[in-house]
């Protein structure tokens, strides 16, 4: 079937009243960016649906590129005839639309709304003349008003008629950008990543920080955790990834801290920075993958002594799941195959064995002292690297001969 264009409804924020323009605007923002590999579609944004004109594009990896977008409640492939259509054109269309979708047993129904007065005939006029000819034209195929397997639909609108036989789930959420801005302090694990998904279905534009650490860490982890960023930018656009140098501060918490205060201090030195970067860009808020419990840095305690350090609001979207939880919406969003892949982030090097699960924060700051803490945080803010991360980037190719070894 050829279709002339991807029909999409809006979800929640459709809810929206005098900022309604503004979410509409920033989801066909979002949708530009996510689709930008289709170079001849074109979008659309309107008040009541967002048109997707195909232009000879293919329609389903549109449309399976569309499905991840936050802020679409539902879309459709529609085909768009003139507003002057006549009934026959209509059932014409219609038949191609349901013998596309139609097995033995199926059953049917049409659903009219007729926003054009004009039109010469009314909705159970189209629904009648529409649904007859159905009947006529496909041998078995009966109608259930109730629950049909297939539902015509046929929209008369001012300036075209649109039909339709698929309804199909959009990510719905709001739209990546109308929810502020924050950062995402992104480790190539399995928890961040999922993380920075559920701020982003509520229309945070988020920001990835990621520390990086070589000689420790390798080029393949840096390029991991940008990959992971990759699968992100699919629900909402373009991200950009800050990658910050960690070694040194690391070397030196090791030399001069206590081993079971190694982890406590690393993870507030990093929350400091990721705090400044917060500020810098005008971003409101620190996203972590922290779990509640999970290890020695995310209990009650840890938390506190490392929020210590910042009076930004630290926000946790995975606090009460559990590691089960996380890896199911991370095998849904694709992250979790990339997550797994073993190579080490600065998270998991200098680990002691016995971290401090109730890290006293007097000692902390005692510790504290020994390091040059401004000298130390002021290099590594000078090195930081920032990179756009677009939809089809891919930072992993090039490292398939070490990927052939671990298999």
């Amino acid at each position: 079937m050829k279709y002339s264009e991807i029909m999409v409804r809006y979800g929640e924020l459709s809810t929206k009243g005098k900022n309604r323009r503004d979410f509409i605007r920033q989801l066909g923002k979002n949708t530009h960016l996510v689709l930008r590999s289709f170079p001849t579609l074109e979008i659309q944004p309107r008040r009541d649906r967002m048109h997707i004109i195909l232009h000879d594009e293919p329609v389903k990896p549109v449309m399976q590129a569309v499905s991840k977008i936050f802020g679409i409640e539902t879309f459709s492939p529609v085909v768009k005839l003139t507003a002057n259509a006549s009934l026959a054109q209509i059932q014409q269309t219609a038949l191609e639309l349901v013998q596309a979708e139609f097995k033995p047993g199926k059953t049917f129904k049409v659903a009219t709304i007729r926003q054009n007065k004009k039109y010469p005939l009314n909705t159970y006029g189209v629904d009648d003349g529409v649904g007859g000819y159905l009947t006529d034209q496909i041998s078995g195929l009966k109608v259930d008003l109730h629950d049909p397997d297939i539902t015509v639909r046929i929209e008369i609108r001012l300036n075209g008629v649109y039909l339709s036989c698929q309804t199909i789930a959009g990510a719905l959420g709001l739209p990546v950008g109308t929810g502020g801005r924050g950062t995402m302090m992104m480790s190539g694990g399995i928890d961040s990543p999922v993380a920075a998904y559920m701020a982003m279905k509520r229309g945070v534009k988020i920001d990835m920080i990621h520390f990086y650490s070589p000689p420790y860490t390798s080029p393949q982890a840096l390029a991991k955790a940008k990959d992971l960023t990759v699968k992100l930018a699919e629900f909402g656009g373009t991200i950009d990834f800050i990658q910050v140098p960690f070694t040194k501060i690391q070397e030196e918490v090791k030399k001069a801290v206590p081993a079971g205060y190694l982890m406590t201090i690393q993870r507030r030195l990093m929350l400091k920075l990721a705090a400044a970067i917060t500020i810098d860009r005008h971003c409101n808020a620190v996203f972590t993958g922290e779990s509640l419990g999970q290890v020695a840095s995310q209990t009650i305690e840890s938390m506190r002594v490392i929020n210590e350090v910042t009076n930004l609001p630290v926000l946790r979207p995975l606090l009460s799941l559990d590691k089960t939880e996380i890896i199911k919406i991370a095998r849904t969003i694709d992250t979790y195959d990339l997550s797994i892949l073993p190579f080490e982030d600065c998270c998991t090097i200098f680990t002691p064995p016995a971290p401090k699960t109730k890290p006293d924060l007097t000692k902390t700051l005692e510790y504290e002292q020994r390091l040059d803490l401004d000298g130390l945080l002021s290099e590594a803010l000078a090195g930081i690297e920032i990179k756009k991360i677009n939809v089809g980037d891919d930072y992993l190719n090039g490292e398939q001969d070490v990927f052939a070894e671990l298999l």
